[in-house]
């Protein structure tokens, strides 16, 4: 079992900037590619980036592409996605999720690919 908890979202200003966190605790040995999805009221939950075990390849979905950056720290147990420029359509709940894969290197983008989700964090951005 793995645990994530979600902090730093709030509300900000478009054009603002915003860095979420997520922290896993339990059985973090196992090689979790890591990921951020989120939902919007009235809307299916959406990929917003993923990050692979090893670090060393995201992917991020096209409405975020550029304006998002996701990184960990697998000594930390930690994984960040820092926001900029962001925009009334970013508003929603943010969602940590963690995914067991086999190869290092996997960035999985669908929610079915995740074994583990946070509670969320909400992100408000005002026009």
């Amino acid at each position: 079992q793995v645990q994530l908890v979600e902090s730093g979202g709030g509300s900000v200003h478009a054009g603002g900037s915003l860095g979420l966190s997520c922290a896993a605790s339990g059985r973090t040995d196992s090689n979790y590619a890591m990921g951020w999805f989120r939902q919007a009221p009235g809307k299916e939950r959406e990929f917003v980036a993923s990050i692979s075990w090893s670090g060393g390849s995201t992917e991020y979905a096209e409405p975020v592409k550029g304006r998002a950056t996701i990184s960990r720290d697998n000594a930390k147990n930690t994984v960040w996605l820092q926001m900029y420029s962001l925009k009334p359509e970013d508003t929603a709940v943010y969602y940590c999720a963690a995914g067991h894969t086999i190869v290092k290197s996997t960035t999985p983008t669908l929610a079915n690919e995740y074994d583990y989700w946070g509670q969320g964090t909400q992100v408000t951005v005002s026009s």
